[in-house]
């Protein structure tokens, strides 16, 4: 079996059952929703305890636990660019907007990357006469680039210089 094939049958679970991703992530447990649903979607992985809770809750094989407890190939099966709608709007956001949020970050922190590991993220409805709204909250460490070989008093990391 192929992680698509496992993550197709716990779709086809979630449907037959009718279950919300709310009910499968208070199920699973442990971590966020974003990253139970990740996980279920083949781009993450579950702890051994989580992926213990998921073969409860979706009748899983011993070697369908241990699947869905292995380090995926992430992004796998991701057209880019991405012809999904709302997916095709988060990548228009970086491309529009990712160079002026490179330069801000740049300014605020130095030479370095916001992290997608070590990451935390937030969603909520925002009630608006207009339209509800849908709000993200990101937050990523930041990762100073580093500048091998830096001797004397050269900066061997890309922190914000005074």
């Amino acid at each position: 079996m192929k992680r698509s094939d496992l993550t197709e049958k716990l779709l086809d679970i979630k449907r037959e059952n009718g279950w919300t991703w709310k009910h499968i992530c208070e199920q699973i447990g442990g971590h966020s929703d974003a990253l139970i649903v990740g996980a279920i979607l083949g781009q993450m992985k579950l702890t051994k305890p989580q992926a213990e809770n998921a073969a409860k809750l979706f009748g899983l094989s011993k070697a369908e636990t241990a699947m869905i407890n292995e380090i995926p190939m992430r992004g796998d099966g991701t057209q880019m660019p991405p012809t999904d709608p709302l997916i095709y709007r988060f990548y228009e956001m970086v491309m529009v907007n990712g160079p002026a949020w490179k330069a801000l970050i740049e300014e605020e922190f130095g030479d370095g990357i916001m992290s997608a590991i070590d990451f935390d993220f937030a969603m909520e409805r925002v009630a608006n006469p207009k339209g509800d709204r849908v709000k993200f909250v990101m937050t990523g460490k930041f990762l100073p680039f580093k500048y091998y070989g830096a001797t004397g008093n050269n900066l061997e990391y890309g922190y914000k210089e005074a």
